[in-house]
């Protein structure tokens, strides 16, 4: 049959098993809109508040789905808007298809109304991306970026289509859904090599990352956990991996990681590193990072292996594959001592909390906030966050039972990216969603409640307010003389009744019994709800690693005279 290309796009959207879009329609991609319209009953399009927004729900729909995410925007300014989405997706490895319209072909170069070298632009943070001149060349390059965007370490992929091309017709052909590009499988020797140092050791420590999440690997690690008689920590995208009530698994570490999880990476006398990079906010001074430890790494990319830390095994392939080899040949072994040892941990963890909340002067402590979430949230609610304090006491607080229910931006580190990202979610998973923030982060993108109020979706946004910069403000007072430089905000806004002026339901809390009420009533709200939580300046993110530290200096309690 004989398509326009804007009907091809669509076409192949629907091919792929697509069925919901994000974007923001304009100039050049007018007809892929109009062909958008005519298949309205095939595909569902999710209109943002801004383009930045509709990058970040469909990195929010990939996470919570494991299918790739597509976003639409026109040239020039829609496209460049779409910059920090996909950079957030290259750095936490989120499958996604970005579609841009551009010029026609005849006025590119010609410094053309709303014209960009998009391609280029993003060319350092995407997998790979497309300028398509001809349109025999379209379904092709489409299918390709799917087939890309999902294979081996998973990441954006963008497609920039001028107006002609999607003007100009062509016989098109349905195929069906495109293959992932086959994994190759770890050597055998490669295999014995981890199986030997597994074997031999006395401390197993393993580590697990977004790969383990993304593939969905927790009940293998379990396994592996029991059969040597191990403890699990896992790096920030690893989150929701592995069960929080799964006796072996001791949390995040790292920067500001769970005491017990850092502290058995350290004293480990080996760590299977297994979807992770070994990135420096989990190592902190790589050249004390696990010093006298053996390290295996398992990951699929291979520049990972020796990039950040040197490895006595790196296995470059199929994980999931490689993980039960190894799971298979490991001999069953009972570990006491270690075992003990980070049984212990766990205690000591627990004692070094007890002291900080004994310490804790606040009205509304943000760990009784997690607590008062934990309460109300079931095992299939989604939990996203923006960026700064309220994201790592996410980290720490949040009870996950079920994979895929923790979205957050890691190596990026985006500001802004939480609404549009728990929208994506939202409608991915169909459950609903909180959405913890800060007034920062909540201040750069806070006109996607638009969206989350027209779609009527389910989500509880919990606004942690204490006026600052929190976790910048934080570094300021730990490291920086107290010189807090542009982190006090001082603004005025009522978040409440902005919520309202948006068409969302809105309450405050400053105390554990008006949180506790108000996140009643919003789990019953069948649309979104805004909470602001009123938490005071002074409170930090703990433990601690200071920049450029090792675990030798956690810090784990501070004197409130100390901050004040």
């Amino acid at each position: 049959m004989k398509l326009s290309g804007s009907q091809i796009v669509i076409e192949c959207l629907i091919e792929q098993g697509v069925t919901d879009v994000f974007g923001y329609p304009g100039g050049q991609v007018l007809n892929i809109y109009d062909a958008l319209y005519n298949a309205g009953d095939r595909i569902n399009h999710v209109l943002t508040a801004h383009e930045q927004g509709a990058a970040h729900a469909a990195d929010g729909y990939a996470r919570v789905t494991g299918k790739v995410g597509v976003v639409i925007a026109t040239s020039g300014p829609g496209a460049t808007n779409l910059v920090t989405g996909i950079a957030n997706a290259m750095l936490d490895s989120v499958p996604m298809v970005a579609i841009t319209g551009n010029v026609p072909t005849s006025l590119v170069g010609k410094d053309s109304f709303q014209e960009v070298d998009i391609t280029g632009i993003t060319l350092p943070i995407t997998k790979h991306n497309y300028f398509v001149k001809d349109i025999n060349e379209l379904a092709a390059c489409l299918r390709e970026a799917f087939k890309i965007a999902k294979s081996g370490r998973p990441g954006p992929v963008l497609v920039d289509i001028p107006k002609d091309v999607q003007i100009a017709t062509v016989e098109f052909e349905p195929e069906g859904v495109v293959e992932s590009f086959p994994e190759k499988k770890v050597k055998d020797s490669k295999i014995a090599e981890a199986v030997r140092l597994i074997n031999e050791c006395e401390k197993p420590y393993i580590y697990v990352g977004g790969g383990v999440m993304s593939r969905n690997l927790g009940e293998d690690v379990m396994a592996l956990s029991e059969k040597i008689d191990g403890c699990i920590g896992c790096t920030f995208m690893g989150l929701s991996s592995i069960p929080d009530s799964y006796e072996r698994f001791l949390g995040m570490q790292g920067m500001h990681g769970h005491y017990a999880s850092s502290m058995a990476n350290k004293n480990a006398d080996l760590i299977i590193g297994i979807g992770i990079r070994f990135s420096d906010r989990a190592t902190g001074n790589t050249q004390k990072y696990s010093k006298g430890a053996k390290i295996i790494q398992l990951d699929v990319d291979g520049a990972e292996i020796n990039k950040n830390i040197m490895v006595d095994a790196g296995l470059i392939g199929d994980i999931g594959d490689s993980l039960k080899r190894i799971l298979s040949a490991v001999e069953e072994k009972s570990r006491p001592l270690w075992h003990e040892e980070f049984e212990k941990l766990k205690e000591d963890e627990k004692k070094i909390e007890k002291l900080n909340d004994e310490k804790s002067t606040s009205i509304l402590p943000p760990k009784k906030v997690f607590e008062i979430i934990n309460k109300h949230k079931d095992e299939n609610t989604v939990i996203a966050t923006d960026v700064g304090q309220h994201q790592m006491w996410a980290a720490q607080y949040t009870d996950f039972e079920k994979n895929r229910k923790f979205v957050s931006s890691g190596g990026l580190g985006t500001m802004g990216y939480g609404l549009g990202a728990a929208i994506g979610a939202q409608v991915g998973s169909h459950n609903k969603t909180i959405l913890v923030t800060g007034d920062g982060s909540f201040g750069m993108n806070l006109n996607e409640l638009a969206t989350a109020v027209t779609y009527n979706l389910p989500i509880v946004v919990v606004l942690l307010n204490n006026g600052v910069l929190g976790m910048v403000r934080q570094w300021q007072t730990l490291f920086y003389g107290k010189r807090y430089s542009n982190t006090v905000l001082g603004r005025k806004t009522n978040f409440p009744l902005l919520a309202e002026a948006f068409g969302a339901a809105a309450y405050s809390a400053a105390t554990v019994e008006e949180f506790e009420k108000a996140m009643a009533e919003a789990m019953k709200c069948e649309g979104p709800v805004l909470i602001e939580v009123a938490i005071e300046k002074d409170e930090f993110v703990l433990p601690m690693l200071p920049p450029g530290g090792s675990i030798e200096d956690i810090i784990v309690t501070i004197d409130k005279e100390e901050t004040q």
